[in-house]
């Protein structure tokens, strides 16, 4: 997946630096009349850490709990509503493969609540609709940089989401997440001509666990009388390349 975002970075470059030079042969710098609207796509990688602000059995917490970033992928289109001067508002819709995973210690301090090391590994396929108002700081044919912010919403394709517990004495363990996600976004994006790279940071505004749930029957004693609680937020940092028309 390196190996790809490596190649991704690279094509980019190489466009980048063709349109640098054949702009600066044939066209000066000069502000043009912008459309009404634009049109887009850009595709790219995330990075996503679930961060656990509660993780208790039976209301005792435990200690250590590590969040660990994974790298996902997602694909997105866009559309573009310049307003005036250098503002603009841009919707979007996404299709997201977020990665993550939680791990915890075997320590003196945990071994009443795990029997050895434990790993939470998570999945999730969403389709997130963020409305993102910019602002161009930089707009000056063919240069542009601009900065974005807004809400997004996200829903869940349960069918295409797992979360996998291990080392824990309770047997069977499974997750239900709700079915919307809300977050907070926050981008920058630099272009030239009609290619642009954008990053952006999204924090989670919410719990994405309702509830959890084991297999008491196959757990024993004392741990099958264990009530598992935790809350966790998803933040995702994504690199992206793209095209607008």
């Amino acid at each position: 997946m390196w190996k790809s975002l490596t190649l991704i970075i690279f094509c980019a470059g190489m466009l980048i630096a063709e349109t640098l030079q054949a702009q600066r042969i044939s066209t000066p710098m000069v502000t043009l009349k912008k459309p009404r609207f634009n049109v887009g796509v850009r595709a790219g990688f995330n990075s996503s850490m679930f961060f656990t602000d509660r993780f208790t059995i039976n209301g005792e917490g435990l200690e250590g709990m590590q969040n660990n970033y994974k790298v996902g992928y997602f694909a997105s289109v866009f559309c573009r509503f310049n307003m005036k001067k250098h503002h603009f508002i841009q919707p979007e819709i996404s299709y997201n493969v977020l990665l993550g995973s939680i791990s915890i210690p075997y320590t003196l301090a945990n071994s009443s609540l795990i029997e050895e090391s434990a790993l939470i590994k998570s999945r999730a396929t969403t389709i997130d609709i963020p409305l993102l108002y910019g602002y161009k700081f930089v707009d000056i044919h063919p240069y542009g940089m601009a900065f974005m912010a807004g809400p997004k919403v996200g829903w869940v394709w349960k069918e295409h989401c797992e979360n996998t517990y291990s080392g824990f004495y309770q047997k069977g363990i499974h997750e239900t997440v709700g079915p919307v996600r809300y977050s907070a976004v926050a981008a920058f994006a630099v272009n030239i001509s009609n290619i642009f790279i954008d990053f952006r940071y999204e924090v989670g505004l919410h719990n994405v666990t309702e509830s959890i749930g084991y297999d008491s029957s196959a757990t024993e004693e004392p741990y099958n009388q264990a009530e598992i609680k935790i809350k966790r937020r998803l933040n995702v940092l994504s690199f992206s390349v793209g095209i607008i028309f």
